[in-house]
């Protein structure tokens, strides 16, 4: 149900043991199985913030049930993995929140 889609302008490298870390950190962050959490990572993107070129990302974090209150401090977690992973500035990501209804998500078959 969790899904951290990451667009970023930096190359590819290990991706694997990235997506894996940013994984685990999601779902201990959210409080949800790690059996749930999707992880996609598109590097390498076209992508221009504040009119440059350098490295910079655009995060989305969709959930179930995401606490509208919490997305500050979800959004300090996120950029600290992101910048860290990625090696971006703190100040070149962008992060979207976002918390479907329940039957606007699909999965096995059916929906949540």
């Amino acid at each position: 149900m969790p899904l951290l889609s990451i667009d970023t302008n930096t190359p590819a490298s290990d991706n694997t043991s990235g997506a894996s870390t940013l994984s685990k950190a999601v779902a201990q962050m959210l409080g949800k199985p790690e059996q749930y959490v999707m992880v996609k990572l598109r590097t390498e993107q076209k992508l221009l913030f504040a009119g440059s070129d350098a490295p910079a990302a655009y995060v989305q974090l969709k959930s179930l049930g995401l606490p509208q209150d919490q997305t500050a401090d979800y959004s300090a977690t996120l950029c600290k993995l992101v910048a860290s992973q990625f090696n971006i500035p703190k100040d070149r990501i962008y992060i979207e929140f976002s918390s479907p209804e329940r039957h606007m998500w699909g999965w096995n078959g059916g929906t949540f």
